[in-house]
């Protein structure tokens, strides 16, 4: 009787985590200025080809389907493996699938700028390459990771660094900047079930200080990792399975 009352309740929790992501349309707040949308550039940071993909679907969704002007700079081609080259590719058509422009993708192969967990990135260097970025294209908003970096990767906490570096040196003073929350381990792989917890934590903070964005094209997602062919083995195919990362993101405001 016990282990069908479980069955039950996440059949309930399960469905209706569906139904919030298909159907329960509410008015977006991220980015929304007054009554109307106001169109930004939004430059989002990331270090590695598929990290857009595999942690920022949510975010990448909502920004191109709400018309904002997304720019995407990639700070390495991922080279640890010797598969650089292929990796950038992918990145590429990945975007094509996410819909941004590909002229507005920038995929840096800098020799102090290499993937790998003992390859530490210089933070001044990182700052000094996002205020190129923000000055070219006069970017309203960055977002990126905080700095944990979801999977507590060297070079996502970085570019965390790294922003934060660009923002209290060189930053005009008129940048959004805004950070991906991490998330524990149980959580992280609970699927659509994080959909509620990330939720109530933007509740229980001040409001336009967090914000919880539902992917609504999970399929999208999918897709555009598939992509990353090199990158799509077995246990990466779990992750984006199970990982809340790929029905939600939380977006904190950087200070």
């Amino acid at each position: 009787m016990g282990l069908i009352f479980i069955i039950i309740s996440i059949s309930i929790v399960w469905v209706a985590s569906l139904w919030k992501i298909f159907f329960s349309h509410s008015k977006p707040t991220f980015l929304n200025e007054g009554t109307s949308l106001h169109k930004k550039n939004v430059l989002l940071v990331v270090a590695h080809p598929d990290d857009e993909s595999m942690f920022f679907s949510p975010t990448i969704n909502y920004l191109t389907s709400k018309g904002h002007n997304l720019y995407l700079l990639c700070l390495s081609i991922g080279n640890a493996d010797g598969m650089g080259s292929s990796r950038k590719d992918e990145l590429y058509r990945a975007c094509v699938v996410h819909k941004i422009q590909l002229q507005q993708v920038n995929v840096l192969d800098h020799p102090e700028l290499q993937d790998g967990f003992g390859q530490v990135w210089n933070h001044g260097l990182v700052a000094q390459i996002i205020e190129e970025e923000v000055y070219s294209h006069v970017i309203d908003v960055i977002i990126t990771f905080d700095r944990y970096g979801v999977s507590g990767h060297c070079n996502h906490g970085d570019v965390h660094y790294g922003v934060r570096k660009f923002l209290h040196d060189s930053s005009p003073g008129n940048i959004e900047a805004w950070e991906l929350v991490s998330i524990n381990i149980m959580r992280k792989y609970s699927g659509l079930f994080d959909i509620w917890m990330s939720n109530l934590d933007v509740m229980q903070h001040p409001t336009g200080v967090m914000h919880c964005l539902l992917n609504e094209h999970p399929l999208k997602s999918f897709q555009a990792m598939a992509e990353h062919s090199s990158q799509w083995v077995w246990f990466r195919k779990l992750f984006v399975s199970f990982s809340s990362y790929t029905y939600v993101n939380t977006l904190r405001k950087i200070n």
